[in-house]
């Protein structure tokens, strides 16, 4: 999070991209997105010798062609930011805490998530897959974590994989760390997000599997990967779903995931509402 109320990103931990002109940051992200010049001219309705001109530095975009082809590229609104300032343009979109007035609702509209997802475990994490807060059962799988773990920030794939984490008690652990490793890869890929990046580098390397292995299949008849816990001498079995805020224009908000985890079986619901029902 931004140390003020509302700051302007795009211009920090930036590395060579911050270096890159307007015109090859554009071209950066269509080969990216794996198109061709042509393909792109044709969904943004601009000649094929424009955008050629324009990724050559031969033009300057406008700031409208900038977010027309940001848009269309599905680049992510810190990076817009970048590119915007590289072609000589103001950056578009603000990064805020949560706290902060612009904000208002949104931790209140977080926590109702969280109240309304009792009493199962869930999180709420930023871009880095650091956790901004979580339902109290999550303490299920922060029992008997190193305590350099949770230290702040807390980081969802550490206290997952770190093998003095949750990861000893993960009954499914090869299957579990494959597909973790496989959604933190895609999400590299998709954003180009240095500090995802170094997360993958780091968590990959820890042991309990081959770090670019695909994730196996949940087996004959399962509708989805399940992840099975050691938990008070039971084993808990749950699936996850991943929400974003899709309509987001704050850079804050735009990178929050919310990760939810429901019982897989009858017996993990009983126990869960059990243990942290009202």
């Amino acid at each position: 999070m931004s140390s003020g109320s509302t700051t302007v990103a795009g211009d920090r931990s930036a590395g060579p991209a911050a270096r890159r002109t307007g015109g090859e940051l554009i071209r950066h992200w269509r080969r990216h997105r794996r198109l061709s010049q042509l393909e792109l001219s044709v969904e943004v309705a601009v000649s094929t010798r424009h955008l050629s001109f324009i990724e050559t530095g031969r033009a300057v975009p406008s700031r409208d062609m900038v977010l027309r082809l940001a848009e269309y590229l599905d680049v992510p609104l810190r990076e817009r930011n970048r590119m915007l300032l590289a072609a000589g343009h103001a950056p578009e979109y603000h990064e805020s805490r949560l706290d902060a007035p612009e904000l208002d609702p949104m931790p209140a509209v977080l926590r109702q998530i969280l109240v309304g997802h009792g009493p199962y475990p869930a999180v709420i994490v930023d871009r880095a897959w650091n956790i901004v807060d979580a339902t109290p059962s999550i303490a299920m799988f922060v029992e008997g974590v190193a305590p350099e773990l949770l230290t702040e920030p807390l980081n969802a794939y550490r206290i997952s994989l770190h093998p003095q984490g949750l990861a000893p008690r993960i009954v499914n652990l090869p299957q579990w760390r494959a597909h973790l490793l496989h959604r933190l890869r895609r999400q590299v890929a998709i954003t180009g997000d240095p500090l995802t990046r170094e997360l993958y580098d780091e968590v990959s390397g820890y042991p309990g599997g081959q770090g670019d292995e695909p994730p196996p299949g949940a087996g004959p008849g399962a509708p989805a990967i399940t992840m099975g816990i050691r938990h008070g001498g039971e084993v808990l079995s749950f699936v996850s779903t991943v929400a974003t805020f899709g309509t987001a224009v704050d850079i804050t908000v735009a990178e929050l995931s919310i990760e939810s985890f429901y019982p897989a079986d009858k017996h993990t619901g009983r126990l869960l509402r059990e243990w942290f029902g009202d």
